[in-house]
């Protein structure tokens, strides 16, 4: 009987892939690693403060108050969660925070722009459904850290594409160019997303590796719908 032991052709590319993540592990982190967000971080702010001097009326006024909480807490908490040295204790809670973080951005962009670009109900509708899935991603990040990446990336994106059911609606009550803001923003995001999943490209990874490309992803897709809100509220 043939009692080989060799993985099979299906359990070796996981075999490969989970060296791979143990060899990108063990590497020293990027030196940009997380300059990115901290730039962006006080930039938020200000950004979302002119946002809410220019919203007109109380409810996009809060809108465009919990898009700005959004980025600065993702910005800020990424800034100083990758640019400190930590104890294995905190970093792991900063860890959790990080991840959670990425789902309360998504929440918080939809808000402005689908109380300006929907109807009361529909808007309402999408932001429970994206709220609600935002939710369920914060609680999959602190109680299953470990979760491989094929958990909450896939998670990332539907949430970040929720808009597709709306926009018509969208369409129809958005300019050209509000529209295509949030169409290259969304994939931005995505693009982003996806280099975080395969840990891919890595070209340079004493400085510039492929969690730089996704932080990069973030900042253009926020930028790209920061924008787009002003168009909505102007």
């Amino acid at each position: 009987m043939n009692t080989n032991t060799r993985p099979s052709q299906h359990t070796a590319p996981l075999t490969r892939y989970r060296e791979r993540k143990k060899q990108l592990a063990n590497l020293p982190k990027p030196k940009l690693r997380g300059w990115q967000h901290a730039i962006m971080a006080p930039a938020a702010i200000a950004v979302g403060i002119v946002q809410i001097c220019l919203a007109d009326g109380a409810g996009q006024k809060v809108a465009c108050a919990i898009f700005m909480a959004c980025a600065v807490i993702l910005f800020g908490h990424s800034a100083l969660y990758h640019l400190g040295n930590w104890s294995p204790r905190v970093h792991r809670v900063l860890r959790r925070m990080d991840h959670s973080n990425i789902f309360l951005l998504i929440a918080g962009t939809y808000t402005p722009l689908t109380i300006g670009l929907m109807s009361p109900a529909h808007a309402r509708l999408c932001l429970t459904i994206v709220w609600a899935g935002a939710i369920l991603g914060i609680l999959i990040s602190h109680f299953w850290p470990s979760a491989p990446r094929w958990v909450y990336v896939p998670l990332y994106i539907a949430l970040g594409w929720v808009a597709v059911w709306f926009f018509p609606e969208m369409v129809r009550n958005g300019s050209t160019a509000t529209i295509w803001l949030i169409l290259l923003g969304g994939i931005a995001y995505t693009i982003g997303a996806m280099a975080y999943a395969f840990r891919w490209p890595n070209p340079c990874p004493r400085y510039w590796g492929f969690h730089e490309f996704f932080h990069l992803g973030t900042v253009i897709g926020y930028t790209l719908h920061t924008i787009a809100v002003f168009f909505v509220i102007l």
